[in-house]
């Protein structure tokens, strides 16, 4: 494997017009060394999607239009025939992966080259059930335990791919696809495959099956160095120098008596940093915090992806391709008060042909960093602004959303080399992440992952690597990814290879500027019973889908006010006398002031609330902008100790209202005077 990827490496270098087999193809998915490659003038990285297509760019005012549009479910290029077109790509290139959120009967169908028959034809879902060969390698192909659908099953044409789908095919799709020089030669993807190119799928799948290990396998000339490290408490220590040129293949530390206490864990590893310097520069090309880096911010278990993770003894690995020509080292440094110590490994290999060509690997934490200036694009969240010639090769993001409820949704978008709209704009945020529907279940496979997420309320680590799919530019590249909610707190490590001469702006940041993102302050109201947390008693309109159980996220720039914990409980009201019923406690028996704060806005209805039967206020929940309003008093009541019955009931609305729904952000209990 690694003589062969870096064979395909020379000659890309070399600037010659490369050709693939299909055998090659499939080992640039597990191929960490072709990242190093400098990309060829004409090869693009790009994904065609159900994007929303009312967002677009008005080049007239250079403004970003409808620029958080989010109906990313049945986006497509056009109908033709009783069909839509999902994508329409120009040759030489390769689909790299497929995605779904909900696959459905309606077949999908893949024309290459002109042909007047599709190579593919199948029931979306068939692209993702393991049942139809090739799609049958469970390393390639699967369902994640959180709802996502994936094809990692490479689809290489010479001139051209169309793509187009039958009603019912469900909603949502992927696909991330190269585009590679003019002159470039592929094979054209033809069911039934060779033997030989079943038995490159089945490499791959095996590679990727064995993560944990070093993809490339035993490598001739590889040395392994070992350095115990104690670094004091405020201090760096060096774990690794190399002289002359080489590349480090593996890189490992254990942390001696990691603490057990998960939280205490946690902290450890963001006050611990590692950074890497190439050829004698005095600025890293790599600096993050230790756990981050790994994709382990907030990981309370061992997991592995095929670049990164933590094995089953607590090692920490990765096997990033990281060439230097004039020297290598890696430091570590310790923004804790005490001291800690460590076992740090690194294997290197001869120095590659060309070695001086490659582009170097970078790696840089931040959170908020250069975010973009406009009101227009006031949603974009940046994950990585850099210049020069490279390959953008994946993030971890780290959330830390104490508030609950959903915290993602946005959009991921990249630009390349300056163009005005992004060449790859996804779905939702779990969508990029290889997820769906917002699910916050643990999934690990080797090109992405989330290693944690505690139910969408306090940590989630999402991973995504793009080796095969990998983004490469010539002068610019920008990342970005939609951030809806406010409260919620992003910190990514962005991993790119970059030329000598390429632009990378990140510095160091500051152990006091850093915790204040692992532990966000989040508005809320002492006392306050939030709505989200209360029982809904009268079950079967929460069955009907009238209830948002679990919450609502209340937090966008253009509303008016905060709400407590950023989230209310959301009814879908449609009528005149429909109610409502939730379950609310009294500390203890005694005359009682009952007061809520409720949601206004354009389409909310007004209400008559009543406590364990008797009656208590109005509420008109009309406003021409979406607010949350002041504390209502209800009424007065006599309490027992323990649960009791808030009913609302639909009476009106305002004559300007469009609508009768209803938001309850919290109740609070008062001793009544």
């Amino acid at each position: 494997m690694a003589a062969l990827a870096l064979t395909v490496t020379a000659v890309t270098v070399s600037g010659r017009a490369a050709t693939y087999t299909y055998g090659d193809l499939a080992a640039r998915l597990t191929s960490l060394e072709l990242l190093a490659t400098p990309p060829a003038d004409g090869e693009l990285g790009a994904l065609a999607s159900s994007y929303d297509r009312k967002s677009q760019y008005d080049a007239d005012s250079g403004q970003y239009l409808e620029w958080g549009a989010n109906g990313d479910g049945g986006g497509f290029i056009r109908e033709e025939h009783g069909q839509i077109v999902m994508a329409e790509l120009e040759g030489p290139g390769v689909i790299w992966r497929t995605w779904s959120a909900t696959a459905g009967d309606g077949r999908v169908k893949i024309y290459l080259d002109g042909a007047a028959e599709p190579a593919v034809d199948l029931r979306f879902k068939e692209y993702f059930d393991g049942r139809h060969a090739p799609f049958t390698r469970p390393l390639l192909v699967y369902r994640t335990e959180a709802q996502g659908l994936n094809n990692y099953t490479p689809i290489p044409f010479q001139k051209s791919c169309k793509i187009v789908a039958e009603p019912g095919w469900g909603n949502y799709y992927q696909f991330n696809y190269t585009k590679f020089p003019p002159g470039t030669v592929v094979p054209t993807f033809k069911l039934p495959l060779t033997a030989a190119d079943e038995a490159a799928l089945d490499r791959a799948n095996a590679i990727l099956a064995n993560s944990g290990a070093d993809p490339a396998g035993e490598r001739a000339g590889a040395k392994l160095v070992t350095r115990e490290v104690t670094v004091s408490g405020s201090g760096r220590a060096v774990a690794a120098e190399f002289t002359g040129s080489g590349a480090i293949t593996a890189l490992k530390v254990n942390i001696k008596d990691l603490p057990a206490d998960l939280e205490a864990r946690r902290a450890l590893l963001a006050q611990l940093t590692v950074s890497a310097y190439w050829d004698g520069r005095p600025q890293p090309a790599v600096w993050s915090q230790l756990g981050d880096f790994f994709g382990a911010a907030a990981a309370p278990e061992p997991f592995r992806t095929l670049p990164a993770g933590q094995l089953d003894d607590g090692t920490f690995y990765c096997y990033w391709f990281m060439p230097f020509g004039h020297g290598a080292k890696i430091e570590v440094g310790n923004d804790g008060p005490r001291p800690v110590t460590m076992t740090w490994a690194a294997v290197t290999a001869p120095p590659p042909a060309d070695v001086d060509k490659l582009l170097r690997f970078h790696a840089k934490w931040h959170g908020d960093a250069f975010l973009p200036a406009t009101k227009d694009r006031a949603i974009d969240w940046t994950l990585l602004v850099t210049k020069g010639r490279g390959r953008f090769a994946g993030v971890t993001l780290h959330v830390w959303n104490p508030g609950g409820g959903w915290w993602g949704e946005g959009d991921e978008k990249f630009w390349v080399d300056g163009e005005k709209f992004p060449s790859t704009l996804g779905t939702g945020s779990e969508d990029y992440f290889g997820y769906a529907w917002c699910d916050w279940h643990r999934f690990v496979r080797p090109l992405h992952a989330q290693p944690v997420n505690e139910e969408n309320e306090g940590h989630v680590d999402n991973v995504r690597w793009h080796i095969a799919d990998n983004i490469p530019f010539q002068k610019l590249f920008e990342g970005a990814m939609e951030k809806y909610f406010r409260k919620a707190a992003y910190a990514a490590v962005a991993y790119w290879y970059l030329a000598a001469d390429g632009e990378d702006d990140y510095a160091a940041t500051p152990w006091a500027a850093r915790a204040p993102l692992a532990n966000p302050v989040v508005f809320h109201v002492p006392g306050a019973q939030e709505g989200e947390k209360l029982r809904v008693v009268n079950r079967e309109q929460l069955e009907r889908e009238k209830i948002t159980a679990g919450g609502q996220i209340m937090d966008n720039p253009n509303w008016t006010g905060e709400w407590s914990r950023q989230q209310q409980l959301f009814w879908r009201a449609d009528a005149v006398g429909q109610r409502l019923e939730v379950e609310f406690k009294a500390p203890s028996a005694g005359q009682w002031r009952v007061l809520a704060r409720c949601t206004r806005a354009h389409d909310y209805g007004t209400v008559k609330f009543d406590v364990d039967g008797a009656a208590g206020a109005e509420w008109d929940g009309f406003a021409p902008q979406v607010s949350v309003g002041d504390e209502t008093v209800l009424g007065e009541f006599t309490l027992t100790a323990g649960a009791h019955l808030l009913g609302v009931t639909v009476s009106g609305k305002h004559e300007r209202s469009r609508g009768y729904l209803f938001g309850l952000d919290y109740i609070k209990l008062e001793p009544a005077k």
